[in-house]
């Protein structure tokens, strides 16, 4: 069945950056500072297979056992990862964004979503410290962003950006790029960068490329090396922009797959811009809708459904479709969506606002 929603007032593949271009984004050591584990499937607590995302994850099983996190709760959140207040930027052409005030919450997945041109990575860039505010404050763990260094935020905030041009270099090279906010110019890795590097490739399932060229690998494999390279910068808070441009529809979603789970087991905070609408909510605790440089909506995935926010932004009218579990069967569908449960799945499908004559 459809729930409507009344009518309310895209580039190359994504890549990070790497030491030897301009700019590397980069993030913290995880608490405890070792190694993150290898996660166990989620349902039986087994060891998660090495034969891709689709053994890796187990997630439809979390969903039927409540494995996963309730819906976002703003009460059960603590301090925000990140804070945006009174912040302000300017193109050269003018005022974009005025005095925005903004928290992503710590612990969820939150999307930001909005039509082209609405500053959605010029937030990203805010945060990352690539852009400087002409006014307000952006702090990252309570710290301000400004005061810190290009090192010390890298290993607070790590940053996947698009580029147009993918490295010549080996998977395990490139993720071994990850660790450069923790080592000096002369520095040689060490046997814990090591065991980063190794580890961020066995979560993702991308360890049996490690000597593999990155430019011949599928554009999901690819994506998942990137996102491997950010693991191994060991950040709390992992930014994502737009990281499934170009993948076909099961790669779009065994990424998002994977994005849930390093979010569920390795207790990352996941920041994204993202277009396709129907991920962001299948996917997402918590959304940040954006227009015209403003935030028109912010909170959990079924407030902003319910206000009415996504149709002004896209002027489109966004349906939730709730399908019955059994009769998709039992192998396709939405393993790992944040909207699963038990009686059924849920799917959101996008409709041109009909006008007033129609």
């Amino acid at each position: 069945m459809f729930e409507g929603v009344p009518a309310a007032a895209g580039g190359a593949q994504a890549q990070l950056t790497y030491p030897y271009t301009p700019r590397l984004p980069f993030g913290p050591p995880a608490s405890g500072g070792h190694p993150l584990k290898p996660l166990s499937a989620a349902a039986g607590g087994a060891q998660a297979s090495q034969g891709g995302l689709s053994r890796l994850f187990r997630i439809h099983a979390a969903a039927r056992t409540g494995a996963f996190r309730s819906p976002y709760d703003p009460g059960r959140c603590e301090a925000p990862a990140i804070s945006l207040r009174g912040v302000s930027y300017s193109y050269d052409k003018g005022s974009f964004i005025e005095g925005l005030d903004l928290d992503i919450p710590r612990g969820c997945v939150t999307s930001i979503v909005g039509p082209n041109g609405c500053g959605k990575s010029t937030l990203l860039k805010l945060m990352d410290g690539l852009l400087v505010p002409r006014e307000g404050d952006v702090l990252i763990d309570g710290k301000p962003g400004l005061a810190m260094g290009k090192k010390e935020r890298a290993r607070h905030l790590s940053l996947l950006v698009q580029a147009a041009k993918v490295p010549a270099m080996s998977v395990e090279a490139l993720v071994a790029c990850g660790r450069y906010p923790y080592q000096s110019h002369l520095h040689q890795a060490t046997r814990r960068d090591k065991e980063h590097v190794d580890e961020a490739m066995r979560l993702v399932g991308v360890d049996r490329f490690r000597h593999h060229d990155v430019r011949f690998l599928s554009g999901g494999e690819r994506q998942r090396v990137f996102i491997a390279m950010t693991l191994a910068q060991d950040t709390g808070i992992i930014a994502l922009d737009e990281p499934t441009t170009y993948l076909d529809v099961h790669a779009c979603h065994e990424i998002m797959q994977l994005v849930c789970r390093l979010n569920h087991e390795a207790h990352k905070t996941i920041l994204m811009v993202i277009h396709d609408l129907d991920l962001a909510l299948r996917y997402s605790d918590h959304m940040v809708v954006m227009e015209k440089g403003r935030c028109i909506c912010t909170g959990g995935v079924d407030e902003v459904f319910e206000s009415g926010a996504l149709t002004q932004a896209f002027q489109m009218e966004v349906c939730r479709t709730i399908s019955e579990s059994d009769s998709l069967g039992t192998g396709g569908g939405k393993e790992g969506c944040k909207g699963s449960s038990a009686s059924g799945r849920i799917a959101y499908t996008l409709f041109p606002l009909q006008g007033k004559d129609d």
